[in-house]
């Protein structure tokens, strides 16, 4: 299962490593993908992630998500 978010104030690669790693510890994540340039966030999932999961880890990291 694939869902595509939008982050909110990333400026370098490392912020691109924070928000993967954060995301990339949420249960059930098999994979991450984050795209500087856009903001782009891909994520993929055994089964469907709640979007408050993603948001919560994306804060951890010192980021929003996109409304």
């Amino acid at each position: 299962m694939n869902t595509t978010y939008t982050v909110t104030g990333m400026t370098c690669q490392h912020c691109v490593a924070s928000v993967t790693e954060e995301v990339g510890a949420v249960p059930g994540v098999t994979a991450v993908r984050v795209d500087l340039d856009s903001g782009r966030l891909d994520v993929t999932s055994e089964a469907p992630v709640s979007a408050h999961a993603i948001a919560a880890a994306v804060d951890e990291a010192g980021y929003e998500l996109a409304p």
